[in-house]
Parts: C-alpha cells; sequence; structure tokens
C-alpha cells in the first residue's frame, strides 16, 4: 500500500531528523514525527491512499500547527473537525515555554493551516473527497526556534545545517512524489516550489515521476504580507493559471 511505504519513509525521516544537531540561532527543536506520531501516521494511512492527483508542499511544521497535531498546517479544528483525526501527543523533551505542545487541548489556531484547509473544504465538500485528488505534505519535519521562541524558517538555517538536512528532506520527498505519482507538486511559497524543482529535475528520467508538474501558491502565513490581503483568491487564481483548480473539478463532475 502506497500509504504504508511512506509511513516508512517518514519514519526513517523522522530518526535521522532527530540525530541532528543545529548551530544557532537554533535553540530548540520540535520532532511532531516522533511526539506526535499516531496522529501524524493516521493522516498518511488515511489521505494517502486515494488518486493524489496533486500534492501541496509545505516548508515545515507551524508552532501551532503541526508541532501539536502532527499534520501538515494542523490547525487544531480543522484536523480534528474536517479530517477527523485524533491520537495521542506527547511533547518534545525540551520546550520553549512560549511555545508549549498540548497536541488537541491547544487552544492557539495556526492562521496559515486555518487558511489552507479553508481552501480544500471550499474546494471538496468533504475529507473524503479531499482524499481521492489532494494531499498535503511538509519537506522538513521539525520546527526551529531561537532563545526567545521566535519560529526560524529553514531556508535560514546555517549553511552547514542545510547541507546536513535537506538532503534527508530531499530524499523523503522523491519517496513521496514516486508513490503517490502526482501529475502536479504544488509549492506552498517560494521555498517548497524551488525544492519542487530541484529534485524533480533530478528525477525527470524517472518512469514514475515523467509528466510531475511543478506550480506554486503564495504561503498563507500572516508574516507573508501578501497573504493577509485575500489569500484565498491569491491561491485560487494561481491553481487555475495552472488549470489544477479546473481540473478538480471536473474530477467532481
Amino acid at each position: 500500500m502506497k500509504s504504508t511505504e511512506l509511513i516508512r519513509a517518514l519514519r526513517r525521516l523522522a530518526r535521522e531528523a532527530d540525530r541532528l544537531r543545529f548551530a544557532p540561532p537554533v535553540r530548540f527543536v520540535y520532532n511532531p514525527l516522533l511526539y506526535a506520531r499516531e496522529p501524524a501516521e493516521r493522516y498518511v494511512t488515511l489521505y494517502a491512499a486515494g488518486g493524489n492527483d496533486v500534492v501541496f508542499l509545505g516548508m515545515n511544521p507551524g508552532p501551532w500547527g503541526m508541532a501539536q497535531t502532527g499534520v501538515p498546517f494542523g490547525e487544531v479544528a480543522a484536523v480534528r473537525d474536517w479530517l477527523r483525526i485524533e491520537g495521542r501527543v506527547s511533547a518534545p523533551a525540551v520546550v520553549h515555554p512560549r511555545v508549549p505542545v498540548r497536541g488537541f487541548s491547544c487552544t492557539r489556531s495556526e492562521v496559515s493551516g486555518r487558511r489552507l484547509w479553508g481552501l480544500m473544504r471550499e474546494r471538496f465538500s468533504d475529507a473524503r473527497e479531499f482524499a481521492r485528488h489532494w494531499f498535503v505534505a511538509n519537506y522538513c519535519p521539525l520546527l526551529f526556534l531561537d532563545g526567545t521562541g521566535r519560529n526560524i524558517t529553514p531556508d535560514r538555517l546555517a549553511k552547514a545545517d542545510r547541507a546536513a538536512l535537506f538532503p534527508l528532506c530531499d530524499r523523503f520527498l522523491v519517496i513521496l512524489l514516486e508513490t503517490l505519482r502526482p501529475r502536479w507538486a504544488v509549492g506552498v511559497g517560494a521555498f517548497a516550489r524551488q525544492r519542487l524543482v530541484a529534485v524533480t529535475g533530478t528525477m525527470s528520467s524517472g518512469p514514475r515521476t515523467v509528466g510531475i508538474r511543478t506550480a506554486a501558491i503564495p504561503h498563507p502565513s500572516p508574516a507573508n504580507p501578501a497573504a493577509n490581503r485575500g489569500w484565498a483568491l491569491q491561491a485560487r487564481a494561481a491553481l487555475r493559471a495552472e488549470g489544477i483548480w479546473e481540473a478538480g473539478e471536473r474530477m467532481r463532475g
């Protein structure tokens, strides 16, 4: 089964990423694939078994999303109420006091996750229909925080840290794309698009990946000023420009 292969690859990614050590300004590293393994793997089992014509790729866990639920862009309400996923969540061994891990008891809402899963709810009648066509993943499994609790994105890691981490993430991304074989791979933001282009460029001769087209939508984070001015409209427009949204409409019909 596709989900079995992906879960095996996720476990390897989680173990190997967990062995890495990161230079300042990184002070805290959360690995939700380990401490939120149950809901993380439940998500893959339920939602990576369909047609998955489109794979959306985010950057890495957000502090109030995947870091709490183990699900990419995993705002608690969206994961629990729309995806119908819950599960045991423990916590990293060391947490920043400003970014506690409370799992599905977390009362903070991650804006990026609310926006992204809101787009999915708009597009599909229910999560089962979503599972037949689209899948959401993250490139990097780790959340990085500095001493103040500020989020550090993977592209801002020290050069040596990127050199150690990115090959692990690239290898998982290759497995993800080879396993799901989507028609489109859509980067959620510029960084994810760059990693997709880099990886698919090395895979172009593989019979299981020929024909995968890459695209991008703006990142829904409020840290992206443009996303605070009608992000859903921008995302739909980007998907329509690539023919992805309309293709989905034909699938539904």
